[in-house]
């Protein structure tokens, strides 16, 4: 899930959340804030594509009007990288398998001395 951005207070405060699910045996879906000028990082990308996110975990105490003290976490956002070009772009050109010939100086008497 993507959101738009939401704008608070007379301040102009802006922030925008999204929704990341995790690749993992039990799937997480984490909500992620990016606040201020960080909210135009989301405009470039879609539902559905794999990305890695870079945070920071914030905190905060508040003190309710009965003087209870609450905590609060929020998980902020300051990087967002679309990993499938990320992926491409590391990687080297493939030769097609034509390319390749197979060996032909091979001595089956010889050994290998690697320790495993």
């Amino acid at each position: 899930m993507i959101g738009e951005t939401q704008t608070f207070g007379s301040n102009g405060f802006r922030k925008r959340e999204v929704v990341v699910t995790t690749e993992e045996q039990y799937p997480q879906h984490i909500l992620i804030e990016f606040v201020q000028d960080k909210t135009e990082l989301l405009n470039t990308y879609q539902v559905g594509q794999s990305v890695k996110v870079n945070i920071n975990l914030r905190g905060r105490e508040w003190v309710n009007p009965q003087g209870e003290t609450k905590y609060f976490n929020s998980v902020q956002g300051w990087r967002i990288e679309n990993l499938q070009a990320a992926a491409s772009d590391n990687m080297p050109p493939v030769a097609p398998a034509e390319a390749f010939e197979p060996a032909t100086n091979i001595n089956e008497d010889d050994h290998d001395d690697l320790p495993f």
